[in-house]
Formats: structure tokens, C-alpha cells, sequence
């Protein structure tokens, strides 16, 4: 950990032409890998349900905090009825918080409820889990119009001296457009209500491409890491997961994080295990940075 800090502020020293000093004294930054991974409910672009690869996956990242869209809670046949968040934390001796999109009764009395959504694997303390509204459209109930539905997960993490909100999302998949503008603009309204100076990271599956008009909104308050980062590794593109031809997938940071490397793996071990590509960024945190009203 001591070289990998040594690299990292050598790093924004090259960036930036100075010694990164911030809030607390003269004190190094934090430096924090993250990444996002749709797991397709633990079913890889095969379609075959197998939770051993998405944790080969997620081990393989060696990520400090992970962003996960798709996930199984007692879901259905497709994940066998398991709990993949507490599944996933466990085999990875990780932290873990889940925010349901939907949460239904279970078919049975006495069985758990039906969960589906996303989740944040850390292995920092996870010191919050809130659960935001964004505007959806019900893919279980086709006959309902847009509305405020759950399942947009901030996690307020406490990476040794930096503190941490490190949100994740899953945007509208359909071809129109409207729905995922509406989901930026309240995405921005919420990460506005953080405290001023926040470490703030989104990360997700946000179902347009960089250049979409839906997310214009997004690039001024947020910074997308793969084009931040002075290191890239692989090709940007995450979906579909064997021939990708879109870049969907996302690591993004508020100002005040720095941006050292990005990766999207390639590896055709970690390949199969989901229909989307894995996104992992290394991070550097200012240590306290916030400033509470």
C-alpha cells in the first residue's frame, strides 16, 4: 500500500507540476481503485447462471469499492432464489449495501421477499446506504407510466482518511431518450444536496453512449475517468461483453478526484462472466474534504 500511494502521488505530481496538498494539512491523498460491473444477475453472455465466474470476475479487479447493477436478492429461477449481494460480500470478504428497485413479497409465506437492484461491495466501512428515487418505468408492471421508483444507491464510505459518497445507477435502457435526461437531472439534483467539497464517484450502466444528448447535462458537474485518465488500459467499449461496440459503462468523479489509470479489462477469463465488461479506475481522494453546513 505504501508503494502503491508513492506511485499515486508521484503520479498527480507529474499530472499536475506540484505536490497534491489538500484539506487535512499537508497529508498525501487517499488512493482508492474503484469499479462498475453490470453482473446480469450473475449470468454470463452465455446466458448460464454460474456465480463462481462473476466472483473470478470482481476478485480479478482487486477493487477497494465496486459498483454492481443487476442483482438478484431471493429474485427468481434465473439466480436459483439466492441472495447474490450477501453471496458476493462474503466470498470476497467485503462490506456490502443494497439498494432494491423492486421488492416484492415472496411467492411463499415465510420465504424471503423478491429483491432486484444494486449494490456496493467495499472493503473500507460502508458508514451509510441510501436507497434515491429516480423516474422510472416499471419493467414489471408494463401498463404503468413513468414515476419515482428506488434503486439508486449512495454509499457513504470511510476509505481511511478520506470520506467517501460513491453512488451507483442504472439508467433507462429504452431507445428513447427522455427518460434517461430525466434520470440525469435528478441524479445532479441529489448529488447536489452532498456537502460542499464531497468526494463524490458515480458509477453505472448508464445506457447511452458519451456523445448522447441525454447526458450533456452530466459532464460539467461530473468527469468521465476514462477520458481523464493520463493511463488507459484496454479498449473503452463495454457492451456486448464478447464484441463490444458500445462504451455504456462508467466510472465518473467530482472535482477533487484525481484520475491516475482506467482500465476495461480484457481478459477472456473475465469475459464470460456477464454480458457487460467490468470498468475499474485508481483513484485519489482528498482527506477531508467536506465541509458540513
Amino acid at each position: 500500500m505504501v508503494r502503491k500511494l508513492a506511485v499515486l502521488v508521484a503520479a498527480l505530481t507529474l499530472l499536475t507540476g506540484v505536490t497534491p496538498a489538500v484539506a487535512d494539512g499537508n497529508a498525501p491523498p487517499v488512493p482508492l481503485r474503484v469499479a462498475t460491473y453490470n453482473i446480469h444477475a450473475g449470468a454470463g453472455h452465455d446466458n448460464v447462471f454460474d456465480l463462481d465466474r462473476t466472483e473470478t470476475t470482481l476478485r480479478a479487479l482487486d477493487a477497494d469499492v465496486i459498483g454492481l447493477q443487476e442483482v438478484d436478492v431471493h429474485w427468481s429461477e434465473r439466480s436459483q432464489w439466492r441472495d447474490l449481494v450477501s453471496e458476493l460480500a462474503q466470498r470476497l470478504g467485503m462490506r456490502a449495501g443494497f439498494a432494491p428497485i423492486y421488492d416484492f413479497d415472496p411467492l411463499r409465506a415465510g420465504e424471503p421477499r423478491r429483491q432486484y437492484g444494486l449494490a456496493v461491495l467495499s472493503k473500507a466501512p460502508i458508514l451509510e446506504v441510501q436507497n434515491h428515487n429516480l423516474t422510472r418505468l416499471s419493467t414489471q408492471d408494463p401498463g404503468a407510466g413513468p414515476t419515482p421508483m428506488p434503486g439508486f444507491l449512495e454509499a457513504v464510505v470511510q476509505a481511511k482518511g478520506a470520506r467517501l459518497h460513491f453512488y451507483v445507477t442504472h439508467l433507462d435502457y429504452r431507445a428513447d431518450p427522455s427518460l434517461r435526461r430525466t434520470e440525469v437531472d435528478e441524479t445532479l439534483k441529489i448529488l447536489a444536496d452532498d456537502p460542499a467539497g464531497a468526494n463524490q464517484v458515480l458509477v453505472g450502466d448508464l445506457n447511452a453512449e458519451p456523445q448522447a444528448a441525454e447526458l450533456a447535462r452530466l459532464w460539467p458537474a461530473m468527469t468521465d475517468a476514462w477520458t481523464a485518465a493520463p493511463i488507459t488500459t484496454g479498449n473503452p467499449l463495454t457492451y456486448p461483453a464478447a464484441t463490444p461496440v458500445k462504451r455504456i459503462d462508467y466510472i465518473t468523479v467530482s472535482d477533487g478526484v484525481g484520475v491516475l489509470r482506467a482500465e476495461v479489462p480484457a481478459s477472456p477469463a473475465l469475459l464470460a462472466a456477464s454480458d457487460h465488461r467490468p470498468v475499474v479506475a485508481d483513484l485519489a481522494l482528498a482527506r477531508g474534504s467536506e465541509v458540513h453546513p
